[in-house]
């Protein structure tokens, strides 16, 4: 095979040809601060001959402004992109950089060593088959080599190159290579990293980046070039695995033609194969796999691309098409470990928005389990995640979706969680396994349904929410709303904060964890009630939009108003029959709305009560006839 340099010279085109054809290797880099991460980045960049000579003119140029060697070339540079990074010596985003040699493409992650920047570690690590854990000769193993070879297990990698960087610094040792050798293998063992591949290295030097050292005749492994280019790539090893095709477009472009289009993520399928749709469990046959160029004989991980059918089965955007004969199970309720991305922390009992795959759909953490301290990698007790934090959940979706372990099937078994209001990603997640009440627990018909229920009391049953800070009069103007509705004849209950909270929310506090498990239960209450036809009244602060959001996703059209008692933080905190907010003036009642913990008021309120210009009874009779403009309740 001719050399790059040459073809490059003498034919592009044959070049470009071999280019395409090369295999395509991720991998990361990640260590302690000042392990040396971005150097040996820019080692690999400047050996592998990638750079033009305007990039190195100025990373020369730029050495002398910021470089940390004397004047010398700081391949570091090459790397720290941002301009706080090169003014603090430090990796802070995830850097990506792309480069090739005769053998493979690559593209790495320069991911930071920070713990506070253990999210954007856990971004660049997400999609890559390799790593590189840096470790500083002078020091050994760290608390920080620890946490990042954690996240590398918890996300999957399965081939680990151990850096042993600074070599140089310490006259190229073997006894202090083989130390750290040992000491890793023994803490590596503990977290299930098997495939580990150790190297001495000097970055700064080149000793053992490119070609062997001189320097290190006792060291017989590779370099870390040949094993970059050597390592087993992900999609090799998911060509074994059964086949997975996640549906992401179903092409009709005419009356004869419907194909399903995506990425295979495992396996390998053929014209022929009997395969199995999901979640629905229809099996069909494929006819045809189509790309641009033609059909294709087989497909294998990682093409894209277009299956027929042999069958009309219904198929949708976020189904899963796998083999027969090994597919994925089906369920709604998974043990899963969740790294939190978001300032605000996660919460159990509060609505998100989970996609995997091509597949968005609504979730909630039933149970947070514990989460682990990523530097002692001990359990411990929690009910919430904050930011950069790592745990064991419970999640509940409201439908069935097809899965595989991580473990077996990033693509089929990692998932992302999204905040409804921002759609913000705040989460990442890796399903372990279904619960075993998703197999065991299904819902049971009745042949007497909300209708019914409904017809029988001559109403339209409907959630009447009330939300506003303590004081705001949410209480008084329910109680007289449900008086009202009395007298009409109509069938109604009124759910308290109060009142609830001496009998079924009796267990829980005030922190923002139990508010938010507080208002996911009423609403699932008040759910029920407007199932059994009646009109529910709630007068609760509830004063996160997030869970008023859930409450409102568990009803029907025109079965929920919210109706904001907007009152200021000054007005209500005069009226205080209850002594509360001077209790929290004081400091002895702690997480109190509008003293020490937020209130989000609604945005979009579908009523506004002004308590200062209206008194409790006109406000009541605006209730009323709001009911009467949406054709809720009969004139």
């Amino acid at each position: 095979m001719a050399h790059v340099s040459d073809l490059i010279a003498t034919d592009i085109e044959a070049y470009l040809h071999q280019h395409e054809r090369k295999g395509l290797l991720r991998f990361i880099t990640c260590g302690s601060v000042d392990d040396g991460k971005s150097t040996v980045i820019g080692r690999l960049l400047y050996e592998s001959k990638m750079l033009f000579e305007d990039q190195v003119a100025a990373i020369e140029a730029d050495s002398k402004k910021f470089g940390t060697q004397g004047g010398e070339i700081d391949f570091a540079l090459l790397v720290d992109g941002l301009a706080a990074e090169r003014e603090q010596g430090i990796t802070i985003d995830v850097a990506y950089r792309f480069f090739s040699t005769d053998r493979r493409k690559f593209i790495v992650a320069d991911t930071p060593g920070h713990e506070q920047y253990t999210r954007n570690m856990i971004t660049g690590a997400s999609t890559a088959d390799a790593a590189v854990i840096l470790i500083d000769a002078r020091k050994g193993v760290l608390t920080q080599t620890r946490r990042h070879s954690y996240l590398v297990s918890l996300i999957g990698i399965r081939n680990v190159a151990l850096a042993i960087n600074k070599m140089d610094l310490v006259d190229f040792s073997e006894a202090t290579f083989r130390a750290i050798e040992a000491d890793y293998r023994a803490f590596a063992a503990r977290i299930g990293l098997e495939n580990i591949t150790a190297i001495p290295l000097s970055g700064l030097r080149g000793d053992n980046m490119v070609e062997r050292s001189a320097r290190t005749p006792w060291y017989k492994g590779p370099t870390l070039m040949e094993f970059l280019e050597t390592t087993e790539v992900d999609e090799d090893r998911l060509q074994g695995e059964p086949f997975r095709l996640p549906v992401q477009w179903v092409n009709r472009p005419n009356l004869d033609f419907r194909g399903y289009c995506g990425v295979v993520t495992a396996g390998v399928v053929r014209p022929g194969d009997r395969v199995r749709v999901l979640p629905s469990g229809r099996e069909s046959t494929v006819t045809r796999l189509v790309t641009p160029t033609g059909d294709l004989p087989e497909a294998v991980a990682g093409q894209s691309v277009t299956m027929t059918l042999a069958d009309e089965v219904d198929i949708s955007r976020g189904d899963v098409i796998a083999t027969a004969d090994a597919p994925p199970e089906v369920a709604d309720q998974f043990e899963c470990t969740v790294v939190w991305m978001a300032d605000e922390p996660l919460l159990p009992g509060r609505p998100y928005l989970l996609k995997i795959g091509a597949r968005t759909v609504s979730a909630t953490v039933t149970d947070a389990k514990h989460k682990v301290n990523i530097n002692t990698m001990e359990h411990l007790a929690t009910k919430a995640l904050a930011l950069n934090e790592i745990g064991v959940c419970n999640i509940a979706i409201d439908r069935p979706i097809a899965f595989d372990p991580y473990r077996a099937n990033k693509d089929t078994g990692g998932f992302i969680l999204i905040d409804r209001m921002t759609n913000n990603t705040v989460g990442a997640g890796m399903i372990h396994f279904a619960l075993r009440r998703s197999h065991n627990i299904h819902l049971q018909h009745l042949d007497i349904d909300k209708r019914a229920r409904a017809q029988l009391k001559g109403q339209h049953p409907v959630v009447l929410w009330f939300t506003g800070l303590s004081g705001a009069g949410k209480s008084t103007i329910a109680n007289l709303v449900e008086k009202r509705l009395h007298a009409l004849g109509r069938h109604s209950y009124l759910l308290d904060g109060d009142n609830v909270r001496h009998g079924l929310n009796k267990d829980l506090g005030f922190t923002e964890a139990d508010r938010v498990e507080n208002i996911r239960r009423v609403a699932e209450v008040a759910k029920l009630m407007v199932d059994a036809g009646l009109i529910v009244l709630t007068a609760f602060i509830s004063p996160f939009r997030s869970e008023r959001a859930l409450a409102r996703s568990l009803l029907g059209e025109n079965e929920f108003v919210e109706i904001h008692v907007d009152t200021p933080l000054d007005v209500a905190e005069s009226r205080d029959v209850k002594g509360l907010y001077k209790k929290a003036r004081r400091g002895e009642l702690r997480n109190f709305t509008g003293i020490d913990s937020p209130y989000e008021p609604p945005e979009q309120p579908d009523l506004r009560v002004n308590t200062v210009e209206t008194t409790p009874e006109q406000a009541a009779e605006l209730v009323i006839e709001k009911l009467r403009g949406l054709g809720l309740l009969d004139p």
